[in-house]
């Protein structure tokens, strides 16, 4: 009891040399605290609703500080002497108008300090555009140029003024930005290291103009290695390489990394620098120790600083792995390294053209272990890389390699399809489906490399699939087919849900409909409420202009599922899909009393497949009904189809070096092979 009595009167003890508190005057201290307002924050000048977009740089000082503050606001010192006045009978208002007045002084003082405080008087007029007429505005830009203009380095290099010279390029003519990039020649290193003024690299490398471009990127050659692990460089120079600079020009940025040999470039003969390092060791086999070890480093350093998503260096690693050896160290450490799940590599990779073709190549040639690492590293991106142009390449690879499906339907197809909630969880198919990429990542299954799943855009693909189709000859087990097949079991289900759920959503655009098809011929299981909400499109008046039957691609679409099957240009034949579709039944039970509609329209050939259909089982009574209106048919057959509004507006213009102007225009072809089947 006494220690605490002690430990008690320990705290409340005064410090030695100072004066204990009494209660009385710590209660009134207390009670001034409670009632003390809030400190209110008020939104500052320059952040209104009129600025310009985040250029970089910081808010600039507009007005001294204490021009800002309202004197009588500020928080008073008791004066010692007699609590009015100072010890020099200065009052408080008197002092800080003093130190005002001495801090303004100062400013001005400084270097080109009047002509500062001028600019960012133009400035704080100039960045609220909507505000300032065209004259006023013509007129202080004049001013800016006319106080700058050979003061761009001196004002770039201060925090506060570097947005002057971004509003100085905003407003600029051509001749003017050229002008400032001269004038900013032999500091873009500099720059480019400056956490401010890095911005403005970016700036003017937007405006696409090639002078420009040339002025800056060559600055940077030497320096590569240096620049690259720099915290603000580093993103500029990768920002150069990815955006702005011309195919020579990254080929110089390039070769720095595969040592500091490279870092001073000579042309032999006017040939352009090789970037391509079999052909570099291929020409100097002694050099690849030394270069694969710079190279190697320099890779290590930018993944160990969290350089993960530079395209640069994706491309030096694709560089990198195209010249180590299946089954050596080399190959195996640097496997360990792209697919650790727990680095930032596997989910930054798929997203750049060398990173998808890296990451598809260590797919292809690493272990079981290895895939499953990497698969797992894409967690939460799935999503993003099958609508990216060069992620969905890499899920189409891990279709193709990996043995265990369960982990590629849980992990990677089943992220794909993930709904943003259950009230629209088939909307998600939807937009996969009319998407060029993302469509890729669940047709492939039932489609494979096919021409009209990849157009001439997606050709890069197709060559990289086969490379990994080579390779896995020797680094996968499962058969292909049998992969694929249980891949389609998976991925049939909800796509088949989504179809029966929303058809007319789905079939309404080419894409669209092409899906449809693809998903109902290759799917499996249950298929029945999916075909009938597709036929029961087929409803309705073929007159009305938006009817489906008025658009070329739904008419393909009911064609091939009439077909029942795929056509196989080996065989020269369509082959029915098992078991049957029998979708041309339910579609004639909707476009009955339409029939001459459907076999005279855009959609003819769906009508075509119907008398070629074996499992059609009203082709007498179709044939009984297109026969009584065969003068239609050939009316059909004899006239060119009415022109739309589009195509009328076209051949209104006056045409240039036409050719075969006089050719007659075809009538419709459809109905010329219905009439053939007629007779």
């Amino acid at each position: 009891m006494a220690s605490k009595n002690m430990a008690t009167s320990k705290r409340k003890s005064a410090p030695s040399g100072k004066a204990a508190n009494h209660g009385p005057l710590k209660k009134q201290k207390l009670q001034a605290q409670k009632e003390k307002k809030p400190r209110v924050e008020e939104s500052e000048p320059w952040s209104t609703d009129d600025d310009d977009d985040d250029e970089g740089g910081v808010t600039l000082d507009l007005e001294d500080d204490f021009e800002a503050m309202d004197v009588e606001d500020l928080p008073q010192k008791p004066n010692k002497t007699n609590g009015n006045t100072a010890s020099n009978n200065q009052t408080s208002r008197e002092r800080h108008e003093e130190q005002k007045r001495l801090a303004r002084e100062r400013k001005l003082a400084k270097p080109f300090g009047e002509q500062l405080h001028r600019l960012k008087k133009i400035w704080e007029r100039l960045r609220r555009k909507s505000h300032v007429p065209k004259e006023e505005r013509q007129t202080l830009v004049k001013e800016l140029f006319d106080i700058t203009t050979g003061h761009f380095k001196e004002l770039v290099m201060k925090h506060d003024a570097v947005r002057i010279v971004q509003t100085a390029l905003k407003y600029s003519t051509p001749m003017q930005r050229k002008c400032i990039a001269r004038e900013l020649q032999g500091s873009y290193v500099s720059l480019a290291s400056n956490k401010y003024s890095k911005f403005l690299i970016d700036k003017l490398l937007g405006y696409e103009d090639d002078e420009i471009r040339d002025l800056i990127i060559p600055e940077f050659y030497g320096r590569v290695r240096k620049l690259m692990l720099h915290p603000d460089a580093g993103w500029v120079l990768d920002d150069i390489y990815r955006k702005a600079a011309t195919k020579e020009q990254k080929s110089r940025l390039l070769r720095e990394w595969y040592g500091p040999e490279f870092a001073i470039f000579k042309d032999v003969d006017g040939e352009a620098p090789v970037t391509d390092l079999s052909k570099i060791i291929e020409q100097e086999p002694s050099k690849r120790g030394s270069i694969m070890k710079s190279l190697k480093d320099l890779i290590d350093l930018m993944i160990k600083k969290g350089f993960t998503s530079f395209t640069s260096l994706h491309d030096a690693m694709l560089q990198y792995f195209g010249q180590v050896r299946p089954g050596t160290d080399e190959h195996r450490q640097f496997i360990d390294v792209c697919v650790d799940p727990e680095g930032d590599i596997p989910k930054h990779l798929p997203f750049t053209s060398a990173g998808s073709h890296l990451a598809s190549l260590i797919l292809a040639h690493g272990t079981a272990k290895d895939r499953k690492s990497m698969i797992r590293g894409f967690k939460d991106a799935v999503q993003m890389m099958s609508i990216d142009t060069y992620g969905h390449l890499v899920i189409l690879v891990a279709y193709e390699v990996v043995d265990d499906t369960v982990l590629v339907s849980k992990s990677i197809i089943s992220q794909i399809l993930a709904p943003s909630s259950e009230e629209n969880k088939h909307e998600v198919v939807h937009l996969a489906a009319n998407d060029l990429f993302a469509r890729t990542t669940l047709l492939y299954l039932f489609d494979g490399p096919s021409k009209a799943l990849f157009p001439s855009q997606l050709s890069r693909d197709l060559g990289i699939l086969k490379e990994v189709a080579d390779i896995r000859e020797t680094t996968s087990k499962k058969d292909s087919a049998v992969r694929r097949a249980e891949l389609v079991d998976t991925v049939s289900k909800p796509l088949l849900a989504a179809i029966a759920e929303m058809p007319n959503d789905m079939a309404t655009t080419p894409f669209g409909a092409q899906f449809v098809a693809d998903v109902l011929l290759g799917a499996t299981g249950e298929k029945e409420a999916a075909v009938q909400a597709v036929a029961a499109l087929a409803s309705g008046d073929t007159n009305d202009p938006v009817h489906l039957a008025n658009y070329p691609f739904t008419g393909r679409m009911f064609k091939a599922l009439v077909q029942g099957g795929k056509f196989d240009k080996a065989q020269g034949k369509i082959i029915p899909v098992s078991p049957p579709l029998r979708f041309a039944d339910a579609f004639y039970e909707h476009i009955q009393g339409q029939e001459v509609g459907w076999a005279t329209g855009p959609s003819s050939f769906a009508v075509l497949s119907l008398l070629e259909c074996d499992d059609f089982s009203e082709r007498k009574t179709l044939k009984k009904v297109l026969r009584k209106n065969k003068s239609m048919l050939e009316k059909a057959v004899n006239e060119p189809p009415p022109k739309k509004e589009d195509e009328e507006e076209d051949a209104k213009k006056p045409k240039k070096n036409r050719k075969g102007q006089d050719k007659k225009a075809v009538g419709n072809m459809g109905a010329k092979l219905i009439l053939e089947k007629l007779d």
